[in-house]
């Protein structure tokens, strides 16, 4: 079995993957700012898309989107506002959403959740 670094990866790769198969243009990947980090950056329209990426090979402690609880939310917004600064950009809308990936032998489950917070 992969270890939790490698799911990781594959689960951001397929969703990557996923946004691109769904047009939308990817700006970044892994996207750091000291200790936080924004998982995919990406355009749709005149829409800037922050993305966090939850992989798990099972559900055992919940689904991989109810991770993405208020602390880890709080951290996205403070990355999101220094990623907006540090590239001058101001876009006519900004959206925060989920992607979470179940890995597991002879399951590939992929669920977007738009506009997730």
């Amino acid at each position: 079995m992969a270890s939790h670094h490698d799911l990781g990866k594959k689960g951001e790769q397929m969703a990557a993957a996923y946004l691109q198969r769904k047009q939308y243009e990817l700006l970044h990947t892994n996207w750091t700012s000291g200790k936080k980090e924004i998982d995919i950056i990406a355009r749709q329209g005149n829409t800037i898309v922050f993305v966090e990426v939850k992989t798990r090979s099972t559900q055992f402690f919940g689904m991989p989107e109810e991770a993405v609880n208020a602390r880890k939310q709080e951290l996205l917004l403070r990355a999101a506002d220094q990623y907006l600064l540090r590239h001058a950009l101001r876009p006519e809308h900004i959206r925060f959403d989920i992607i979470s990936i179940t890995l597991a032998p002879g399951i590939e489950e992929v669920t977007h959740f738009e506009d997730a917070f």
